[in-house]
């Protein structure tokens, strides 16, 4: 008879209960989507702050602060404008941008920034320093959580937006930290890849370990809450609490025993996206920036199922006309628990923005006050 060490049978049972987890096989459950008004408030309302943000910094960085309407038409591909008329977009934000006639005589007009935007534009560029270290421990994490520590840089810039990286990072920012980053091709990819040079444990603890107590072990809850009014089935309840007490894996872990087909490697997954929407500045990106991560991350086939399987953690939005995948613990309502700095500036941006249409609504109404009183003088 084999008898076995107090270290060794420990092992021994531990070795057992992870086989057993394994073997669990994915329970097919199916959740319907239920909409989420103020969290698609979230993702509609900036709708135009991307593109008009890119067109200030591009205007700022002109010599002389302003540049003609034929130039920035010729970068407008970098943009991602809701409409072809960059002339039409740069007009309807009066509060940001400034027209003029050139100069010249041409009919080709000038643009520039209004003085708020020239203050809100000098406000980021200070938070920005403020905030590098952050961002540059984001960008860390980010590479952490690939199986070998490099993304190639069309990845990497999908994400930039939603991270609060700089535009010019690859120029800017990464040179500047040459003892965590640098720029590589790999034989025969054209592609150049950001590689991470060094591991720091220090940043390899997820936000779930961090929020968790000692007493929970390795068996992590996810935060979870829906939508009001939103009904899960007996089944699907019963299925959620014993997937909640299965043994969660790190995102910065080795994972490459788990079985794909088991509720232990989705929780992993679950574990994966977590992480990487708490790197993101909003806690949201949309679903087409990540799903080229599925090798990188070494992550199954259909990963992406895990949002719709799961819409307590995670909320799809379909505004805009794309989905957009949302941390629901990092919201209540539309309003973000934790604001990033960088956040607190997009916001302010945003307001400029608003200001633009309620100025043109007010116009809009004075023309109907005159139209009408017109027309009743005539009566």
């Amino acid at each position: 008879m084999l008898r076995l060490g107090r270290r060794s049978a420990r092992w021994l049972s531990g070795r057992l209960r992870f086989m057993a987890d394994q073997r669990a096989t994915l329970v097919n459950v199916k959740v319907k989507w239920v909409k989420d008004r103020p969290l698609d408030w979230v993702v509609s309302r900036e709708r135009h702050l991307r593109p008009a943000i890119h067109l200030v910094h591009l205007i700022s960085s002109q010599p002389r602060g302003r540049a003609t309407l034929r130039d920035l038409a010729l970068c407008r591909r970098h943009f991602a404008l809701p409409h072809a008329n960059i002339a039409a977009f740069l007009r309807r934000f009066p509060t940001v941008f400034r027209e003029s006639a050139d100069p010249g005589g041409t009919d080709d007009p000038w643009f520039s920034l209004s003085d708020d935007a020239l203050r809100l534009r000098r406000m980021e560029i200070g938070t920005l320093a403020d905030a590098e270290q952050d961002l540059v421990d984001r960008l860390r994490r980010l590479l952490m959580l690939t199986a070998d520590r490099s993304l190639p840089l069309h990845a990497v810039d999908h994400l930039r937006w939603d991270m609060g990286l700089p535009s010019d990072y690859q120029l800017s920012f990464v040179p500047r930290h040459p003892d965590f980053f640098e720029l590589v091709r790999r034989p025969g990819d054209e592609r150049i890849w950001l590689k991470l040079v060094s591991w720091d444990p220090g940043l390899a603890v997820s936000e779930l370990r961090k929020s968790a107590s000692s007493a929970d072990g390795d068996c992590l809850a996810f935060p979870v809450s829906f939508t009001r009014g939103f009904g899960l089935k007996k089944k699907c309840v019963a299925w959620l609490r014993e997937w909640q007490t299965l043994p969660y894996t790190s995102p910065y872990a080795d994972a490459s025993s788990l079985d794909s087909r088991t509720d232990v490697s989705e929780k992993r997954i679950v574990g994966v996206f977590h992480e990487l929407l708490h790197l993101t500045i909003a806690k949201k990106t949309r679903r087409r920036n990540v799903s080229n991560l599925r090798k990188p991350l070494g992550l199954p086939f259909k990963f992406t199922k895990v949002f719709e399987r799961h819409p307590g953690i995670f909320y799809l939005s379909q505004k805009l006309a794309t989905e957009t995948v949302v941390l629901r613990e990092a919201y209540d309502g539309s309003e973000l628990l934790i604001k990033h700095p960088l956040q607190g500036i997009r916001e302010k941006y945003l307001a400029l923005l608003m200001a633009s249409q309620q100025e043109r609504t007010k116009g809009d109404l004075k023309k109907e006050i005159e139209v009408a009183g017109h027309t009743g003088s005539e009566l």
